[in-house]
């Protein structure tokens, strides 16, 4: 706005000055020629005086004005004016120009070769000849041209000054920018700073509050609503703390009975009428399961739950996961005998236990397992698919899949499965540093893909 308003004013005051200046110098040099005119060309002047009359309004001009030149032509009536003499002038004479000072005195800027000048023309009525016998007859026409370097000079020299207080005026504005910026920019900045810090979880950041304008209320808004989402997380943080120990501590209370009870099922397998004692036997080691997987969820919720890394080679370590449940034989399984990873042995036989169990309750055989090697973001790794060709997983329910308790539709509701299966073998996996994923098979089933770092992680 400075540098504009500089420059506006700059170029109106330029305007002025100019014309001013060369209006100036119009009037002055139009009375100086007309006054040398009525002084030097007498009433009465003797026929063919032209060259006189000119040579002497040349040396008076000139005395006056070095810049000046003076010309003199005449031109019988009726007939056009005729150009004066090459040299005589600065610039050519227009016809147009010519034409009119017959009648009057006519001025007119003109430039000629990128050189400024002014144009003067008039005529004087006069006797020529005798005084007796005189007769009224047209005037000669007198040419006057005045070199404007000068001026033009003078307005460049104002140009400059201009220019430099342009640049004045345009750093003081910049540095009243600057200034005012930045008492503006700071709050701005501090209440960025604290809204990230906000956003990155630090609840107790405040911002300072200085002033008592708009910025000084928005930061005082800001500290409120910090206030009450530090207050309302903090609650919420109890609660789910509170929710946590409770699952934890009924899950710890219920495994004594439940070691208890598994004990006596297995007397009462041995009985005559074993129906009764293998439901109670089923559902008792439903719910020893169902703890077993409450008290793991209640360590990952805790933060608790830590890796035991150890060099593992990966085609046997799924063969003894498959033995240990009795489905060695019932999956084909694709794995290459000299891959050798770094994760916790027991948690990657959760994962893999998890996945083929799933395979096996919720589809169908056959059941495929393939392990190739797998680079994600640069980072070596490996990759597990376990397929089934069961029924699948709807589209809709894909994202849902791994949610806690979740089970798609009521068959599954009623499985021996607690619903946790697949959120624990993703937190495991997510505790490697790797992922879970679930997707449709290319001809029916599930696929689920499990991408682990070769290196593991900590």
């Amino acid at each position: 706005m400075a540098l504009l308003a500089s420059v506006l004013a700059s170029g109106v005051g330029y305007v002025l000055v100019r014309d001013a200046m060369l209006e100036r110098t119009q009037d002055a040099v139009a009375t100086q020629v007309r006054q040398t005119v009525e002084r030097l060309v007498p009433v009465q002047m003797p026929a063919n005086a032209d060259r006189t009359l000119q040579a002497t309004l040349q040396a008076a001009l000139r005395t006056a004005d070095q810049r000046q030149r003076a010309c003199v032509v005449t031109s019988p009536p009726g007939r056009p004016v005729p150009s004066p003499a090459p040299g005589c002038l600065h610039v050519p004479v227009p016809a147009v120009f010519a034409a009119r000072a017959v009648r009057a005195m006519v001025v007119q800027r003109v430039r000629h070769l990128g050189r400024p000048y002014l144009l003067v023309g008039t005529s004087v009525t006069i006797y020529r000849g005798s005084a007796v016998g005189a007769q009224r007859t047209s005037p000669p026409i007198v040419l006057v041209s005045v070199s404007l370097d000068r001026e033009a000079a003078d307005l460049r020299s104002f140009i400059r000054a201009m220019a430099m207080a342009d640049a004045a005026a345009l750093l003081f504005g910049l540095g009243l920018a600057l200034a005012a910026a930045h008492g503006l920019l700071r709050p701005v900045r501090r209440l960025g700073a604290g809204a990230r810090a906000l956003a990155e979880g630090e609840l107790t950041t405040r911002v300072q509050v200085r002033g008592r304008d708009e910025l000084a209320d928005l930061a005082h808004t800001f500290n409120r609503a910090a206030g009450a989402l530090e207050t309302t997380v903090t609650e919420l943080r109890a609660l789910e703390e509170a929710a946590r120990g409770f699952v934890a501590d009924v899950s710890h209370e219920l495994r004594t009975p439940l070691t208890a009870m598994t004990a006596l099922t297995d007397v009462l397998e041995d009985e005559p009428d074993p129906t009764a004692a293998r439901l109670v036997v089923a559902g008792t080691r439903r719910l020893g399961a169902l703890v077993e997987h409450l008290i793991e969820i209640s360590r990952f919720d805790a933060g608790a739950a830590a890796l035991v890394l150890d060099d593992v080679v990966v085609a046997e370590a799924i063969a003894a996961v498959l033995d240990a449940r009795g489905w060695t034989g019932q999956v084909a399984v694709a794995a290459p005998g000299d891959l050798v990873v770094r994760v916790d042995p027991r948690r990657f036989d959760v994962i893999v236990a998890n996945l083929v169990g799933n395979a096996f309750r919720h589809g169908r055989p056959p059941v495929r397992l393939e392990v190739r090697r797998a680079e994600r973001d640069g980072v070596p790794g490996f990759e597990l698919s376990v397929a089934d060709a069961g029924p699948g997983v709807p589209d809709d329910l894909l994202p849902l899949i791994f949610d806690r308790f979740f089970k798609a539709g009521a068959a599954r509701s009623q499985s021996a499965g607690s619903g946790l299966g697949l959120a624990i073998a993703r937190e495991n996996a997510s505790l490697h540093g790797g992922t879970l994923e679930a997707s449709a098979g290319l001809q029916a089933g599930a696929v689920f893909t499990l991408w682990l770092p070769v290196a593991g992680t900590r």
